[in-house]
């Protein structure tokens, strides 16, 4: 017991709540509908909402736990520790082919190619062909230009934010259309059964 309530209060030390003052992103609110904005390094508005500037968000009273950038790798990209040690290793040493990361990483050659082909397709590397001076071409891989990569993983991030938030937003819609048919039981267990796992 005493465990379990220790690893509840570093969870709970570790929460974050986000700060409009502070925080290096801002949350924007629509005043007439329920459109929300996440803008990342800007002082004003990004955009209007029924002509109407949209609001910094102030009052938001929930707090999350601190994101680990190796699970937001893991949960937006599918990355887990494998593929970000490859992904890496060719910006930190590129460009280089598959057998030279494998040498470099001592992973197996599949997992190598499996997470190099991975993430050229994320657009976080990029596979050219390389004449090989005795003959023949290799496959080499290299970083794309940090700015583009900069880019396209937070897009790709806000994608996977966005689809996180409609699966949100579905199971608050859900929850209220089962209160309101049911106002005097609980929310059961098996709510959560009707929302796919992938």
């Amino acid at each position: 017991m005493a465990g379990n309530e220790t690893n509840e209060s570093t969870a709970e030390s570790r929460e974050v709540q986000y700060d409009p003052t502070s925080s290096r992103y801002n949350l924007y609110e629509c005043p007439d509908c329920d459109n929300i904005v996440l803008a990342l390094g800007r002082d004003e508005p990004p955009m209007s909402c029924h002509d109407k500037p949209m609001e910094r968000v102030t009052d938001l009273e929930m707090s999350v736990q601190p994101p680990d950038v190796k699970q937001v790798l893991l949960q937006a990209f599918g990355l887990p520790k494998a593929g970000l040690d490859i992904c890496l290793c060719v910006i930190g040493e590129g460009p280089l082919s598959a057998n030279e990361v494998a040498e470099s990483l001592g992973y197996d050659r599949s997992t190598i190619t499996r997470y190099l082909n991975k993430l050229v397709e994320l657009g976080l590397l990029e596979r050219s062909e390389l004449n090989r001076e005795e003959g023949g071409v290799v496959n080499v891989y290299h970083s794309v230009d940090l700015e583009r990569m900069r880019r396209e993983t937070l897009i790709g991030f806000y994608v996977w934010a966005g689809e996180a938030a409609a699966l949100i937003e579905d199971a608050n819609l859900t929850k209220q259309d089962y209160l309101e048919e049911n106002p005097d039981r609980d929310l059961p267990e098996i709510f959560w059964d009707s929302f796919p796992e992938d």
